[in-house]
Order: structure tokens, then sequence, then C-alpha cells
């Protein structure tokens, strides 16, 4: 399942993502804001924890600039959140790191490019090997 939500600055931008994932028939639940002033760490905490439910699920999470709203998410143990504004990265970040979450910022990129970067993202997958010793580093586990 794909989960998403955005404070109030990435709402637009996330209004955009969910009209893509529903024109694509992509299953997704969308977890606020709905144009309200909120802040993005909780809603950073309340898709990340939808995300741990399985290790198949995925978030997209959305603020002004990206930068809060990862950093609020990669606060949470098991979660690997990357803001992403270029193909290269949005790509590589499934491949090599198995991030289950991407951020975008919405006064940094228009819709166009990051429904292109989220298509990359949730069709990519992790290439294992490797980069599991890697990951397991991240999450403390060596």
């Amino acid at each position: 399942m794909i989960y998403i939500g955005s404070d109030h600055a990435g709402y637009s931008l996330k209004t955009a993502l969910v009209e893509y994932l529903s024109e694509n028939n992509i299953e997704f639940i969308d977890l606020g804001c709905n144009g309200e002033t909120v802040d993005y760490p909780d809603i950073a905490r309340a898709v990340c924890s939808k995300v741990l439910e399985s290790k198949d699920n995925r978030g997209i999470l959305v603020c002004g600039t990206g930068i809060g709203i990862s950093m609020a998410a990669n606060r949470i143990k098991g979660i690997r959140a990357a803001l992403c504004g270029d193909y290269y990265s949005a790509k590589f970040t499934r491949k090599h790191n198995d991030a289950n979450v991407i951020c975008f910022g919405k006064n940094i990129l228009g819709a166009g490019l990051a429904i292109e970067l989220l298509d990359v993202f949730l069709n990519t997958d992790f290439d294992g090997g490797k980069h599991i010793p890697r990951i397991n580093k991240i999450e403390g586990e060596l």
C-alpha cells in the first residue's frame, strides 16, 4: 500500500500526486492534510507509522522544501526517506538504499517532474546483495 501526506505548504503538490495515483489505479491512502495548517512532523509520523506495517508499503511526503518532512521521517527507526528532485536519485534510492519513503518540496519542483520521479520510485526494485549490509548499518543492526 502507498501512504501519502503533506503539510499545508505541500498540499497543492500532494493533490496533483493523488490525482496521478487515482488516474493510474494505484492504491493509496491519503493521510492529510486537507489544506488546513498542520505541522510536518505530525504528517511524517502518520505516514511513516503506516509504512512500517509492511515491508511492501511505500510513503510519499510533501512539504514546502521537502527538507523538514524528510528530516522528521528519518528520525523514525525503519524509515529510509529520500528527498528527490532528479531521476537518478529517485531510481537509485530504491535500487541501492531500499528507500521506503520519497519526499518532495512543492516550492522546489513542479507537479510534472514530481509525478515522473514518483513513477520511477514506485517501479524500481531494490538490488539487494551488497547493499543489504549497508542498510543494516543504517538501521544500527551491525
